[in-house]
């Protein structure tokens, strides 16, 4: 009888929980969106793309910024994981550039052409590793150089210059006395001789892209001078030419500025920034990313000019310039890309 109980109890356990089981819907699985049927989001990449300032810095207002933020996008756009290193000196380089490359990035970029001897340096000491440099041109199969033709967009600002200043003195200042700074002005100087040949043009180089005091001195003794438009090509150096000009013009002087690699009005604004020569460091490092994404990376070098829209002034230059001039603008423009002006570049 007992034994029986037992069996009875043992029989009523399993059928409740058979029913239970029955009776119970299976667990749903959530996809990456969260609840089931929603949108998924993107799934991180695995690729790492880093990036080396030159002394400028990150944040230089500049060609190393416009940089970090192609680098950002690229990082929203794909899921890879991006990240830089800002050099404070010329020995920071190769360790910053090997700290990726050792690292397992799949793409080492190097902001600036004072990183050319370091990229091909790194280059040849890890022939499997990507790498990639801003304005200057390294000879290795793994390494992706990427330059544009200042003295062109140079040339435009120029004309704006020549056409716009009442003194009829203007100014260049420049970082550090190289053949890339020397093109900004030569090709800029050009442009005002083009459409003011009487105009005086006055050069001034600081020897470095990191003191923006050294930019603010250097704006004062041309403003100084007479100077009324003042275009610079010194990366965070201009940020003190800036400044000045700032500060003259809260004192009523009538004087400009014109931004480099970016549309610098957008930092320091309409009230001081006559135009800025646009250089597309974003677009182009963008591009060279994607090629990385794809899988299509390939080393060379490639030139951007008038021509590929590598290089112009800011869709903002309206603000300040008179159509007239933009007209001219667009004139010498298509004479560059036609071939019947060729700029020189020193």
């Amino acid at each position: 009888m007992k034994k029986m109980l037992s069996l009875s109890l043992v029989m009523l356990l399993a059928v409740s929980v058979m029913l239970a089981g029955c009776g119970s819907k299976p667990k749903e699985e959530t996809n990456a969106g969260g609840d089931k049927g929603g949108t998924p989001t993107e799934e991180k990449s695995d690729l790492k793309i880093g990036m080396v300032t030159d002394v400028g810095g990150v944040n230089d207002k500049s060609f190393n910024q416009s940089a970090w933020e192609a680098l950002q996008a690229t990082e929203t756009e794909t899921g890879t994981a991006v990240k830089y290193l800002q050099s404070k000196s010329d020995e920071e380089y190769i360790p910053n550039l090997n700290e990726f490359v050792k690292g397992g990035y799949d793409l080492t970029w190097g902001i600036g052409f004072q990183l050319a001897d370091a990229i091909k340096t790194v280059a040849e000491q890890n022939p499997d590793a990507k790498l990639a440099i801003i304005d200057s041109v390294v000879d290795a199969p793994n390494v992706k150089s990427v330059t544009f033709a200042e003295e062109e967009g140079s040339y435009l600002v120029g004309v704006v210059a020549g056409l716009t200043t009442k003194s009829n003195k203007i100014g260049f200042v420049g970082g550090m006395e190289s053949p890339l700074i020397k093109k900004f002005e030569v090709g800029f100087r050009e442009g005002v001789k083009a459409v003011n040949p009487d105009a005086q043009f006055i050069s001034n180089y600081t020897g470095a892209f990191d003191k923006p005091d050294l930019g603010k001195a250097a704006a004062a003794t041309l403003y100084n001078e007479g100077v009324d438009i003042i275009f610079h090509a010194s990366g965070a150096t201009g940020n003190g030419v800036f400044n000045e000009a700032s500060a003259r013009k809260k004192q009523g002087q009538d004087v400009w500025v014109i931004g480099v690699d970016k549309d610098q009005s957008l930092e320091f604004g309409d009230e001081i920034t006559l135009t800025s020569m646009i250089k597309k460091v974003d677009e182009a490092v963008k591009r060279v990313n994607k090629e990385v994404v794809d899988g299509t990376f390939a080393g060379g070098s490639e030139n951007l000019t008038l021509k590929e829209n590598g290089v112009g002034i800011a869709d903002t230059s309206t603000a300040n310039v008179s159509a007239d001039t933009l007209a001219k603008v667009e004139e010498y423009k298509e004479k560059i890309i036609s071939g019947e002006i060729k700029v020189p570049t020193e």
